[in-house]
């Protein structure tokens, strides 16, 4: 009897660690598609409060992409002091888009409004070695497709040129895609980092883009201000629940131990794993 008890739980566990999925409310079927949600934003007069708002209570009410729902497992091994140590992790298949499966547009947003998303959803933003181990398990591949810079890349025109460029390189894997297959190269990352707060005022911390060699175009950077967002700017959230040698536990605690945060940072101790939701200025 205890040896049938202990399988089930054993069973259920496994099934659990493995199921997870975003808690958002179920896509309605009139919700507007990622063509017309940007064309409803693309007026040069929406401030960025406004248009950041708009996209923020689109994003409560479940206009996203069903392939965005189910939670891609990222696993990984390390030895700490002789001592080894297993972690999971469960991420968003692919960067937040607005829409549906066949009509979805990826929306760059301040780190102010993902730091909302985050909390909305139970999630953070990965770190740079996240970012590294994402990349490392991702299915689907793209090249990154950078646009020259101009004035104009933090404008929704922009926004939707590179989104059509990167679904046009999305359609050999459509069916691997819509399937929620862990995908990545279409975006840098906008991260946690130490180096949010390093400076005067606050900042967004980017990095990755990989090219197809692995190695990542965007180095760590934070000179931008925190509302700063251009079209290369993907969010990807993490959820907040992880399991650390089978035991459950966060992002948030694990980056905040002075020995467990090397399963997660390269950085050293991460204390505030997040970013301050601030005034628009």
């Amino acid at each position: 009897m205890k040896t049938t008890v202990a399988l089930l739980l054993f069973l259920f566990h496994f099934a659990f660690v493995n199921a997870q999925e975003l808690k958002l409310k179920a896509h309605k079927a009139d919700a507007l598609g990622g063509k017309a949600f940007a064309n409803s934003i693309i007026d040069s007069n929406l401030s960025l409060v406004d248009r950041e708002n708009i996209i923020y209570k689109e994003i409560k009410s479940g206009n996203i992409p069903d392939f965005l729902r189910k939670l891609k497992k990222v696993s990984y091994s390390s030895k700490i002091n002789n001592q080894e140590y297993s972690i999971d992790f469960f991420v968003l298949p692919d960067y937040i888009a607005i829409g549906s499966n066949d009509d979805y547009m990826y929306m760059p947003m301040t780190p102010i409004l993902a730091q909302r998303v985050a909390n909305l959803l139970k999630c953070t933003l990965p770190t740079r070695k996240m970012v590294d181990l994402i990349y490392q398990n991702a299915i689907i591949k793209v090249e990154p497709q950078p646009i020259p810079p101009t004035k104009a890349m933090t404008t929704v025109p922009i926004f939707i040129t590179h989104n059509e460029l990167v679904k046009t390189q999305l359609i050999p894997y459509s069916t691997q895609h819509n399937n929620s297959e862990l995908t990545a190269g279409n975006k840098k990352d906008v991260i946690i980092s130490n180096k949010i707060y390093s400076e005067k005022t606050p900042k967004v911390v980017i990095y990755g883009w990989h090219k197809p060699d692995g190695k990542a175009i965007q180095p760590l950077y934070n000179k931008h201000t925190n509302t700063w967002a251009d079209y290369s700017h993907g969010i990807r959230l993490i959820q907040n629940k992880i399991w650390v040698n089978g035991k459950r536990t966060t992002i948030a605690k694990v980056l905040a131990d002075p020995i467990l945060n090397q399963l997660l940072s390269d950085e050293g101790v991460i204390e505030k794993a997040y970013y301050p939701i601030t005034e628009y200025k």
